[in-house]
């Protein structure tokens, strides 16, 4: 005979109450973990494995007390106390593995479902322990959703014990943990059947509340538990606030001395009352580099710049005058040997009885470093900027071009055949495949364009473009390279470097008017480790392979070299540049790993040095020669092959333009098209049960980007194929490989091929039906 239990609903509130009181105490428990070390570490540890551990298996007890089941029951002492241990163990061990220093997202996945497995087997120890008049049958898909809620439950409980988190954080976090827990035993429990035996054996039990005496102690000992512990963590927390605040104290009262200290000048000099150098110290010589003899008696001035000299003698002097003393005031020096150095002064004046001034003390502090480092940084975040704005426009351009050269195809298609006509359509197409080649110099820049680094022998690729490089350049400069043996290969993109290389001779070309020579050379260079922290753009530490390009032409000077890898910025005339080569040459190297570093003076010709990462040794077997040429596009006079008029797609799209424009080409090409101008449209046109073929999808869209929207379709239609169509090449992290990307702006005959290459039988992967 089946019976089915029934549960006292006030007990079952108890016990969901108890798991979530268990799960919040935890929570604050572990949270005073990571600030600990030795002995005071594992205290804590251990309080919280009891906490979240006995919390669970009192959760469990509580819960196992509110089921009323007609008959007789009673609990195995030894398998009991079994399941209380293995609650507690486990949950120690689980936390101990979490809590570790540096451990990975899969660390805590683990940690999370050996806590979960502990979990489950503590509630079937517990099931284990009852004694009935009857049988006890277990349906294992109610056990397996038991499993994935225990180990859920149990991954967030880690993920959420070891990271800083608010009241409000840790209430959420251990409400849902609490029902998440209690969720699992009563989703186990809903799986289970009790078969009567004995009709003798059968007694009525008065409902859970008879054992009333022990759901009292149970409980009352877990929110005791809870409760003490709660109190030692306030008062740690309270301990740790005030020991926090006295090194605060500590702390302050140091950097008041070290600011002290700072200000304190070390380079000092003394002037009298007339502006003339009276003493110095050896340090205020060996900063500047002059003999005592030679700067005592002489003005201060005469070692300034003169807009130091005229800053100091129309503000700074009258300030000192006027108020006794001046602090950091900016000057500009000039050493023995010329060099300028960027200093900051200040200086106290020394009175008589009448007020007037008879010395001043002064002392230096040299920023020159500080001042190139500021510059380098400016420098670096003008290119980011100018990088990020150059990528947006670049996109946003790649989405016009689309909508331009797909109507263009069409056009081209339905246009009658006259000569005249054809020529200025094919001219117009020719346009704005010459905007796309300009997009992906902008991308470049802006280091989003798509690249396949790979081990390169750069000599190799170079002598095997030299037939291009010769006719580029013209008879009037001579190519020489300079390659030593035994050099290693370069990771990088050889299409890109190619392009990098040629645009760098037509450059060098340009800049000599009645001929030259350009050097091709190389050579392996290592860069130091630096103790101090890396100025943005510079070489991190390591190997790198250089391949340079010096030419004899005019060079530059600073200014022009200070802005020559920006984008748009050339010196050339109208219509002779667009300004995008140099800072395409510039987003490659940085892009692969390495930089672009120029070196140029007037007269004396301009050298370009790509610093590039070297190969591994294990992939240089598969080095490539540079001399792999890209697919030949389709001609536009080639007709693609249409489709087979059942291939059902659906086009996502923010952009009306683009949107019209591909399904225009779509249904052009014999396929049936569905349009949606939202992630949020598509998931609903998939919702009202309408069949696809595939989805081709934008990616950056308002609301949920084409990544999101492939994630939540493989979700729900695994077998339905996503291409994503995008200006982009870099994806976020999480898009996967899987993920086929069409890159904007894209040919008919592309998009026709990438409809057929997500269509293909062998690109569609069933899953297998699952049951249970």
């Amino acid at each position: 005979m089946h019976m089915v239990g029934a549960h006292h609903w006030g007990l079952v509130a108890l016990s969901v109450l108890i798991a979530i009181a268990a799960s919040f105490t935890a929570l604050d428990l572990a949270g005073r973990v990571p600030q600990y070390s030795g002995r005071t570490r594992a205290g804590w540890l251990a309080t919280a494995a009891l906490v979240l551990g006995g919390g669970v298996w009192a959760m469990h007890f509580v819960a196992m007390l509110a089921l009323h089941l007609g008959m007789v029951v009673s609990y195995d002492l030894p398998l009991t106390a079994l399941s209380f241990a293995i609650a507690v163990l486990g949950t120690l061990v689980a936390l101990t593995a979490a809590s570790q220093p540096g451990r990975s997202p899969a660390g805590l996945v683990l940690s999370g479902v050996f806590m979960g497995l502990v979990i489950v087997g503590m509630h079937y120890t517990g099931m284990f322990a009852m004694r009935v008049p009857g049988t006890i049958v277990y349906d294992p898909l109610y056990a397996g959703a038991a499993v994935v809620l225990a180990i859920g439950a149990s991954t967030s409980a880690l993920w959420l014990a070891f990271r800083r988190s608010s009241l409000a954080e840790r209430l959420g976090g251990s409400l849902a943990m609490g029902v998440g827990i209690s969720g699992m035993h009563y989703v186990a429990m809903a799986g289970v059947t009790f078969t009567a035996g004995d009709a003798e054996a059968m007694a009525h039990v008065g409902g859970s509340m008879d054992n009333v005496h022990v759901v009292i102690a149970v409980s009352a000992a877990s929110f005791a538990i809870f409760a003490a512990a709660l109190l030692a963590a306030m008062y740690d927390r309270r301990f740790t606030l005030l020991a926090e605040r006295e090194k605060a104290l500590w702390r302050e009262g140091e950097e008041r001395f070290r600011t002290l200290y700072r200000r304190t000048p070390l380079p000092l000099h003394s002037l009298g009352p007339d502006g003339r150098i009276e003493q110095v110290s050896d340090r205020w010589l060996d900063l500047l580099g002059y003999r005592r003899a030679e700067v005592i008696g002489r003005p201060l001035t005469d070692f300034m710049t003169p807009e130091s000299v005229r800053e100091r003698d129309e503000d700074h002097w009258p300030r000192l005058v006027g108020t006794g003393e001046l602090r950091e005031a900016e000057y500009r020096l000039v050493a023995r040997d010329g060099r300028l150095i960027d200093c900051i002064l200040s200086a106290v004046a020394e009175r008589d009885g009448q007020g007037g001034i008879t010395k001043t003390l002064c002392g230096l502090i040299d920023v020159t470093d500080r001042r190139r480092a500021e510059e380098a940084l400016r420098q670096a975040q003008k290119l980011e900027a100018v990088g990020q704005l150059t990528g947006g426009i670049a996109h946003d351009f790649n989405n016009l071009l689309a909508v331009v050269m797909g109507n263009l195809e069409l056009v081209r298609k339905r246009a009658p055949n006259e000569p005249r006509l054809m020529t200025l359509i094919d001219n117009t197409l020719q346009a704005a495949q010459r905007g796309a080649a300009l997009t992906q110099r902008m991308l470049a820049f802006a280091r989003r364009q798509d690249l396949k680094p790979q081990p390169v022998d750069v000599p190799e690729l170079v002598m095997g473009m030299a037939e291009l490089l010769r006719r580029s350049i013209g008879p009037s400069v001579r190519i020489e390279t300079r390659f030593p043996l035994g050099l290693p290969q370069a990771r990088v993109d050889a299409n890109q470097l190619e392009l990098a290389l040629l645009n760098l001779a037509v450059n060098a070309r340009d800049a000599m008017t009645d001929g030259g020579m350009i050097v091709i050379g190389a050579r392996e260079e290592t860069v130091p480790a630096q103790a101090d922290e890396l100025e943005p753009g510079a070489l991190r530490p390591g190997r790198y392979f250089c391949l340079s390009i010096s030419d004899t032409g005019a060079g530059m000077d600073a200014v022009t070299l200070a802005r020559a890898a920006e984008p748009f910025f050339t010196t050339k005339g109208v219509g002779k540049g667009t300004g995008l080569g140099l800072a395409m040459v510039h987003g490659l190297a940085a892009q692969s790993g390495g930089a672009l570093i120029l070196a140029s003076e007037p007269g004396q010709g301009t050298i370009a040095s790509i610093y590039l990462p070297i190969a591994e040794p294990s992939a240089r077997g598969t080095a490539l020669r540079g001399d792999t040429e890209p697919t030949p596009p389709v001609s536009i006079d080639q007709e693609a092959p249409a489709g087979s008029g059942t291939t059902r797609v659906l086009v996502v799209d923010d952009d009306p333009l683009v949107l019209s424009a591909t399904s225009a080409m779509l249904e052009d090409l014999g396929f049936i098209v569905t349009e949606a101008s939202s992630g949020k449209q598509a998931l609903d046109l998939l919702d009202e049960g309408l069949s696809f073929d595939m989805v081709l999808t934008d990616q950056a869209m308002p609301g949920m980007t084409g990544v999101q929207l492939a994630a939540v379709i493989r979700q729900r239609r695994p077998s339905l194929p996503v291409v994503l169509g995008t200006g982009y090449a870099e994806l976020p992290a999480d898009a996967g490989a899987s993920l086929t990307r069409l890159g904007k702006p894209f040919s008919r005959e592309a998009l026709r091929r990438a409809v057929l290459d997500a269509t293909r039988p062998d690109n569609v992967v069933a899953l297998s039906s699952r049951t249970g």
